[in-house]
């Protein structure tokens, strides 16, 4: 991999092939020390709220709703402010700066109320910024490269979120109840973030440039987001990511299985992390070369994959490592690859506003999922329940990996062909 420091666009606003701009490095850096931040407090809220603050599994189970879905909706608004303003930067630095802000109010919070009203600030503050972030990326990178550029990025944002609970559990092994101390550092991460993307990442204004490349890119217009082939990834993804169930779900059924002790527990995710960082940058140029639907959807096969290992009667280290492999996998091809796909698909103009509603859906679908799961678990039982979901997933792969394949190959023609006469400008 190459990470070129040389990310000003040449004439035109052209980005050179087979580089990672420094925008790029830039941003994954932000993510990581924000991930770091919002992790740590994740890690330690479940043990705060109960123990802490004495509050019920029920009240947690409230606070961890808000923590999972309330950036859902956020981020088409964060999607479409950035495609209006034409000022990605800093409506991602609006969200950013949200999410900071809330850390410092922790501190001092005292109550269920207090605690829920900021957790649900900092999810609106993730939501405004995810959309403008990954249409930042996208406009600083080439579009043969763009699959390489959100590996990167994703790379360095999942560092953060496994150092973030490892730095948590480390603060509470050497203070007891250092719930104070893990929010101070967690709210130092997260003004650090914020300071570098206010002053090092450029004020990029992708319709400008292309304007002054001599593109006509058309003014916003909520038709463009009506486009066939964006509706196509939609209903996809809406049909995939309602039989992506919880990770928490997945790592209860392999404790359940194998029987270990619970405070190995929180390894289970820094297992899945590690394999994400591992293969977010080679599942990106992967995607580049051989197709991001493919490789999206090739994710989901992952996962039907980490089914299948949680479901295998038997114990052993191996399975357990093999799931949360196949798991690291899944995310790893899914999670960059699905901004790339959705920002192929619609005109530059919009391409914020298409990157945040294919978010939105997957993250509202995911949690009916993780609600529906439950209930599902708690009417059949563990083994049946996952059996379900599983052979539901299997017979739905192949039509989406049809349908988006024909989406996507429109738009690669597409797009080569808007290429070629911006080049000829």
């Amino acid at each position: 991999m190459y990470l070129s420091v040389r990310d000003r666009p040449t004439s035109g606003g052209t980005r050179r092939r087979g580089r990672v701009s420094s925008t790029v490095v830039t941003l994954g850096i932000v993510s990581m020390l924000t991930d770091i931040s919002s992790e740590s407090v994740a890690a330690v809220l479940p043990l705060y709220l109960t123990s802490a603050m004495g509050l019920s599994l029920v009240a947690y189970g409230f606070v961890d709703g808000i923590f999972q879905g309330a950036s859902a909706l956020v981020r088409i608004a964060g999607g479409w402010a950035s495609d209006h303003t034409d000022r990605p930067k800093w409506i991602a630095f609006c969200g950013y700066f949200l999410s900071a802000f809330t850390r410092g109010w922790l501190i001092a919070a005292h109550g269920f109320a207090a605690v829920t009203a900021l957790v649900t600030l900092d999810r609106i503050g993730k939501g405004i910024r995810t959309a403008p972030r990954d249409a930042l990326i996208a406009a600083s990178s080439h579009p043969d490269s763009l699959g390489r550029s959100f590996g990167v990025h994703r790379t360095l944002d999942t560092v953060g979120a496994a150092l973030g609970p490892l730095l948590a559990f480390v603060i509470l092994a050497v203070i007891p109840n250092g719930y104070t101390s893990v929010f101070v550092m967690s709210l130092g991460f997260a003004v650090i973030g914020v300071t570098i993307l206010g002053l090092l990442v450029p004020d990029r204004r992708p319709r400008q440039e292309r304007a002054a490349a001599g593109a006509r890119p058309e003014p916003l217009r909520w038709r463009h987001l009506t486009e066939p082939r964006l509706q196509v990834l939609l209903l996809v993804m809406a049909v995939l990511s309602v039989l992506t169930i919880g990770d928490g779900f997945l790592y209860l059924t392999l404790q359940d299985r194998g029987a270990f002790a619970a405070h190995w527990f929180p390894l289970l995710f820094v297992g899945t992390n590690v394999v994400y960082i591992a293969l977010a940058v080679p599942l990106g140029r992967l995607a580049d070369r051989f197709g991001r639907s493919r490789i999206l959807v090739l994710g989901y096969v992952g996962l039907l994959g980490a089914y299948v290992f949680a479901l295998i009667p038997a114990d052993g280290v191996w399975l357990t490592l093999g799931c949360l492999a196949l798991l690291g996998a899944f995310y790893a091809a899914t999670d960059g690859v699905l901004a790339a796909v959705a920002g192929s698909l619609v005109d530059p103009s919009v391409r914020a506003s298409a990157i945040g509603a294919a978010q939105a859906v997957v993250a509202v679908c995911r949690m009916i999922a993780s609600a529906a799961f439950g209930a599902l678990w708690y009417t059949l039982g563990r083994t049946e329940s996952l059996l379900v979901v599983t052979v539901l997933l299997a017979l739905s792969l192949p039509f989406c990996l049809a349908a988006l394949s024909r989406a996507s190959s429109r738009a690669d023609r597409t797009a080569v062909a808007a290429d070629h006469a911006e080049g000829e400008l």
